[in-house]
């Protein structure tokens, strides 16, 4: 029936992700089981990935921070998961240059898609982060509010002072300073 035709990864499927990431046939396979066995539908809905996300934040909460993440990992927007997209999303962030990284970082930033990071959006995301990680990792938050963290890192990336931070801009931003690559960047670091 159709349940076990999805229990094996289609050739098409197999061939893409050794193509398009650095992981070999075996590793794909344990990690499309793994996946199974989490959503055995084969798509992961936002409830179910921010349960699973949680778990890597447990001090926190990561419900606002999973909306975003979510919006990232699922790049063609039909409001689940697939295993591909999955996939590409946790080798960008366990495997990609620090610039592949800052990319993806970046569209979960830019919450409109419209290209650049505006200081709403800073402030909510630095906001979902501050929740998230609770009090175990307080030694990123240097003692602001997350208002005013948000305009700090703004008007630091900002610098051709136009109210919006584009992609180059976050980049490079991120690329000089290690405690913001850290702070921006927590999924990196699961």
């Amino acid at each position: 029936g159709a349940q076990s035709s999805r229990d094996v990864l289609s050739k098409e499927d197999l061939e893409f992700l050794k193509c398009n990431t650095d992981y070999d046939e075996q590793t794909i396979i344990e990690y499309y089981k793994g996946f199974l066995s989490d959503c055995p539908e084969g798509k992961l809905n936002p409830a179910t990935f921010c349960q699973i996300y949680s778990k890597c934040f447990p001090t926190g909460n990561a419900k606002q921070f999973c909306d975003n993440v979510f919006r990232s990992f699922d790049t063609d927007q039909n409001g689940v998961i697939d295993f591909k997209e999955f996939l590409l999303s946790i080798d960008i962030n366990c495997n990609g240059t620090p610039e592949e990284k800052l990319s993806w970082a970046f569209r979960m930033y830019d919450m409109d898609g419209n290209g650049y990071i505006d200081i709403l959006e800073m402030t909510k995301l630095v906001s979902s982060i501050y929740k998230m990680i609770g009090a175990g990792q307080d030694h990123l938050l240097h003692d602001e509010t997350p208002l005013e963290r948000a305009q700090a890192i703004f008007q630091r990336m900002d610098v051709n002072d136009d109210g919006k931070v584009t992609k180059y801009e976050f980049t490079r931003s991120c690329l000089e300073d290690q405690n913001l690559l850290d702070l921006l960047t927590p999924i990196a670091q699961m």
